[in-house]
């Protein structure tokens, strides 16, 4: 791993470590932690060494006095992905996660420091080969392509092994006997093996959210947990309601997926998605708000006095308000074999992953919008030939100025007016694509970026939409809020909701300024 994982952090800042933590002493190879772990706390190094090791035992990188132990799971909860090994005697601090949250909203030179080393640190590892989890399925079975996109999604350290493209026997003998039903399997750190689990099983067998109750009674209930929905969360429960963010896929949205985000208010450097949903994800919990995914939404029943949100697998939420921010998702290619393509060589997201598979192969990334320029200029900055295609005449029409000064600055090739019709490979692997003009272009891969439907089909005709099912609010729903729907205590705000501006910025005030309407509307009923 490079250097710029192993900052240091000054005297001042260890002074403060130390107020906050226990100070401890470990012998040459003790153990400090290991995979599958359930928690560790942050360990800042005052003297001695400590190795990074891999789950065969390969160092990957070495912290020495001054330096610190830690990656994101330390705000997520999730299962410890590495093991670290004393290689010098030490001295250190230890200071436990809950008293880390809250130091980092009182400390912001230390915040930075700490939370944008641990989002490097954690993309460095989803690189690593042989840290994280792995799925052992073949690419022709769409349970495994699932799997593998919840993992990329999620952010989470993997290794995806295809027994149809492996020259190893054991990859094979590993599912050799299972039913196709029970595939793909999944080994978790630690030892821990589940067969054809859902994202949710996943998920909270690796300690990464909350695991709700059958019934579920809050204050205030989110179904999203992107900008909008964590902006709502945040003022939400500071504000002292009691809150609960249900999400279906990711914490972040589409927002967390986005290489960098340039024109976001106070990030003049840019900040990329992740960090900023990772950021916010803490600062939600800070006010105790309470964040459960992937829980999926499946119906919304209103009451008079407290709506009902049922979820998969019979949960169910029971909540006095409900602001519904579930954003959009993903529009596809309509050609007919793109399932088959789909994780393996054709993507919804440029991580770091799929960058460094990419590397000086063509790429074609598909649409107009900021997302996939941000997106072509991240893979052409790692190397890979890329080109962008989108169907209008000018691409100024959708993205922003400095993004198409970027395009040109990193050599990506932009066509106009272009439209793909078909995809032609095989065994999931893109070789290249024919345009609606019958032209044939070269791509190993394919990043699309298509714009988003709303992900409000689970609604039924509960609330009003448009024709385009974005729900309606205001004067549209024929109601006097500006965020309410036709359903008094209910509440649209960001993507989801007809009419408003698909900017993440705005996403996020709409999430703070719903909490107004939920604050008025509950005070009127205890009044």
């Amino acid at each position: 791993m490079a250097s710029d994982l192993s900052p240091v952090l000054s005297a001042s800042q260890l002074a403060t470590l130390r107020l906050h933590g226990e100070e401890r002493s470990a012998a040459v190879g003790d153990v400090l932690y290991r995979i599958g772990d359930r928690s560790y706390p942050l360990i800042a190094i005052i003297e001695g060494e400590v190795a990074v090791l891999d789950t065969a035992g390969q160092e990957i990188v070495r912290h020495g006095a001054s330096g610190f132990l830690g990656e994101m799971n330390l705000l997520t909860g999730q299962t410890v992905y590495v093991t670290a090994v004393v290689t010098q005697a030490m001295r250190y601090i230890a200071v436990d996660r809950d008293q880390l949250r809250a130091l980092l909203f009182e400390d912001a030179p230390l915040s930075d420091l700490l939370l944008s080393s641990f989002m490097t640190r954690r993309e460095a590892l989803q690189q690593q080969q042989g840290v994280g989890m792995e799925v052992i399925g073949p690419r022709s079975s769409e349970s495994t392509r699932r799997m593998v996109e919840h993992a990329q999604r999620n952010r989470l350290p993997y290794t995806w092994r295809d027994p149809e493209h492996s020259d190893d026997p054991v990859v094979g003998a590993l599912i050799d006997g299972l039913d196709p039903a029970e595939v793909p399997l999944v080994r978790l750190p630690g030892g821990t093996e589940l067969r054809n689990p859902t994202g949710g099983e996943v998920s909270r067998a690796l300690g990464i959210g909350l695991e709700l109750a059958a019934t579920e009674e809050v204050d205030l209930v989110i179904i999203g947990g992107g900008p909008a929905g964590l902006g709502a969360a945040v003022y939400g429960a500071s504000e002292g309601l009691e809150t609960l963010v249900v999400e279906g896929t990711a914490l972040g949205g589409q927002a967390g997926t986005s290489r960098r985000i340039e024109n976001y208010l106070g990030f003049p450097a840019g900040i990329s998605g992740s960090e900023l949903a990772s950021r916010a994800v803490t600062q939600a919990r800070k006010f105790q708000a309470r964040t459960a995914t992937p829980y999926r939404a499946v119906a919304l029943e209103p009451g008079a006095e407290r709506h009902i949100v049922r979820l998969e697998d019979d949960h169910e939420v029971s909540a006095r308000a409900v602001v519904l921010a579930t954003g959009a998702d993903y529009r596809r290619l309509p050609v007919a074999d793109l399932a088959d393509y789909e994780g393996i060589s054709v993507f919804y997201a440029a991580g770091p992953p799929e960058a460094q598979r990419c590397g000086a192969s063509r790429v074609g990334v598909i649409g107009g919008g900021n997302s996939a320029a941000q997106a072509a200029v991240w893979l052409a900055r790692g190397g890979a030939l890329v080109t962008l295609l989108h169907r209008r005449g000018d691409l100024r029409e959708t993205m922003s100025d400095y993004l198409v000064l970027e395009l040109e600055r990193y050599g990506v090739a932009v066509r106009d007016r272009s439209e793909v019709a078909a995809l032609h490979g095989g065994d999931g692997e893109l070789e290249a694509v024919t345009l609606r003009d019958g032209e044939r272009l070269s791509f190993s891969f394919l990043f699309l970026f298509l714009g988003a439907a709303p992900c409000t089909d689970w609604l039924g005709d509960v609330v009003a939409r448009d024709e385009k099912g974005f729900v309606l609010t205001g004067a549209h729903a024929g109601v006097d809020g500006l965020l309410e729907t036709s359903v008094p205590g209910i509440y649209a705000a960001g993507d989801v909701r007809s009419g408003s501006v698909k900017r993440c910025a705005t996403a996020v005030g709409e999430g703070a300024m719903v909490v107004q309407f939920v604050h008025q509307r509950l005070s009127g009923v205890l009044a």
